[in-house]
């Protein structure tokens, strides 16, 4: 009776199996269902399409990750922002403080980190600097790096890179 309940189940199962729909079928190798969107019969654009959305407190963008280093001191900081606003800061000598920027820090950095200048900024050939000790800043935004040294005899820092360093400073500091 047994064998018989477990056939019965396993024909059961195949049957369910063989007619889930094709749009819910797991993709090779995950194990999981995904859950695709009907087609839709209209092709007017819905009204959440056409209006832009604003980065709000769910927004995400790619983490952040700030290193300054140099200096007459030998400093060497790394600023890491999640992108849910949360920070850490670890100097070298691995001394660690924690917290989470202000909604204002944050909708700021998401502008930044959106704007494509910085990108722009992170094509720029790097140069020698004329200066010693002074603050180095490497800055990483998803795949994207850029930097540059505190040095006025460099010429001026990249505008947006500038300001997300100083962004970053002061909310952390």
């Amino acid at each position: 009776m047994a064998g018989v309940k477990i056939a019965l189940a396993v024909t059961v199962l195949a049957g369910c199996a063989a007619a889930e729909p094709p749009e819910r079928a797991a993709p090779p190798g995950t194990g999981h269902p995904t859950a695709s969107a009907p087609p839709q019969a209209s092709t007017a654009p819905s009204p959440e399409s056409t209006t832009p959305a604003s980065p709000g407190p769910t927004a995400t963008t790619a983490r952040v990750v700030l290193t300054r280093s140099g200096g007459f001191a030998g400093r060497g900081d790394t600023v890491t922002v999640e992108p849910d606003g949360r920070w850490a800061v670890v100097d070298r000598a691995g001394s660690r403080r924690t917290g989470r920027l202000s909604g204002t820090d944050l909708d700021r950095l998401r502008q930044l980190a959106a704007n494509p200048a910085l990108a722009t900024e992170a094509g720029r050939p790097s140069t020698p600097t004329a200066c010693q000790d002074a603050f180095s800043y490497r800055l990483t935004v998803g795949a994207v790096e850029t930097g540059y040294v505190d040095c006025p005899a460099d010429g001026s820092a990249p505008t947006t890179t500038r300001e997300v360093v100083e962004l970053l400073v002061g909310a952390t500091g």
